[in-house]
């Protein structure tokens, strides 16, 4: 036995192993360095070098509503493995662990409160439940948090953060994506803003889907949004893509993105679009563009203008004679005999 383990009572609580909490510092993906986890979760989880790291539906709802404030509403309950689905593992056990990993039921939530004193119901992706993937439980939330805010004649904003549809349910997966669109368009057509939130990452059948079909794109800086992953495209087009390409920045200078907000700033930006949408606020006053006199214009295009301009007169239609080019008659075949002529003994 050595002495440094063989140590009074009173020692061995000073030298002793003590227990250190799980990810106390997170590395930064961006710069590469650690930072202290109570720093992070301050900052929204957003490191000092810009980088923004994958939340849940809690911080979420804490940061986005006006403080701090809201319900969760309560989701339906689906039926759990309907295609008793098995590949390595049995989707009951997928389910299970991410369950206990997440403490939700499912990946989505959602909640209603307030946002810049604007009633909206929130929606929030968790990608760390099975990646986010779009199943039953996902879509039936989306429809009653669309219900929730037809009732409250509420916004919706979803936070998206998904892989896709879940392949464990196969097409009834896929069935969420239409049933989440006609969800949006009776938004619409009650003359609700729905809001989309664009995180890392958001791809596949999601972002073919309600994603993409908001009336306003707001992107986290360097989300990455697409249907397909670069390498896949890369390996079928033969090409190499650009770079940046399928990030918030990127999709927002070709105009499939409207804005890209940081997420500390995002609760104030959302409130003062919401305030313009819904809570009758004028527009901001934008000054109006100087436009040169029509002098001034006719003046710069004279400048502009050959020195010796030559008009030409067009014929008149009647004038316009078509010439048409003469008519060849074809000669005829001669059609040749199908029988001989006989022969005469003259």
């Amino acid at each position: 036995m050595s002495w440094l383990t063989n140590l009074p009572p009173g020692l061995k609580n000073v030298f002793g192993k003590k227990d250190t909490p799980e990810n106390l510092w997170i590395k930064c993906p961006k710069s590469g360095d650690l930072v202290y986890k109570d720093d992070l979760e301050a900052s929204l989880f957003v490191t000092p070098a810009g980088a923004h790291l994958r939340v849940g539906p809690d911080l979420r709802f804490k940061s986005m509503f006006d403080g701090s404030e809201y319900e969760e509403l309560e989701l339906p309950e689906v039926v759990k493995d309907p295609l008793k689905f098995k590949d390595d593992r049995k989707y009951v056990d997928r389910l299970k662990s991410s369950r206990a990993k997440t403490g939700r039921e499912d990946c989505m939530a959602a909640a209603i409160g307030k946002i810049g004193k604007q009633n909206a119901v929130v929606l929030v992706q968790d990608f760390a439940f099975m990646g986010g993937s779009l199943g039953m439980a996902a879509g039936e939330a989306f429809i009653t948090a669309a219900e929730k805010a037809l009732e409250t004649k509420s916004a919706l904003i979803i936070c998206t953060a998904s892989g896709g549809a879940r392949m464990q349910e196969g097409a009834l997966s896929l069935m969420q994506m239409p049933r989440t669109t006609v969800a949006i368009t009776e938004l619409k057509d009650a003359s609700l803003p729905y809001i989309v939130v664009l995180t890392d990452p958001t791809t596949g059948g999601v972002a073919a889907s309600y994603a993409m079909i908001g009336d306003i794109h707001i992107g986290e800086p360097e989300a990455m949004v697409a249907f397909a992953g670069a390498r896949v495209i890369e390996q079928t087009i033969r090409e190499k893509l650009p770079e940046g390409f399928q990030r918030a920045e990127f999709l927002r200078e070709r105009g499939m993105v409207d804005m890209v907000v940081d997420r500390r700033d995002l609760p104030a930006k959302l409130g003062q679009i919401l305030s313009m949408l819904m809570g009758g606020k004028p527009l901001p006053e934008v000054e109006p563009i100087a436009v040169a006199d029509v002098e001034e214009l006719e003046a710069a295009e004279a400048e502009a203008a050959p020195d010796e301009v030559v008009e030409v007169e067009a014929p008149a239609v009647d004038e316009i004679v078509e010439e048409k080019p003469a008519a060849t008659k074809a000669k005829p075949r001669s059609k040749a005999k199908s029988k001989a002529a006989p022969k005469t003994d003259e």
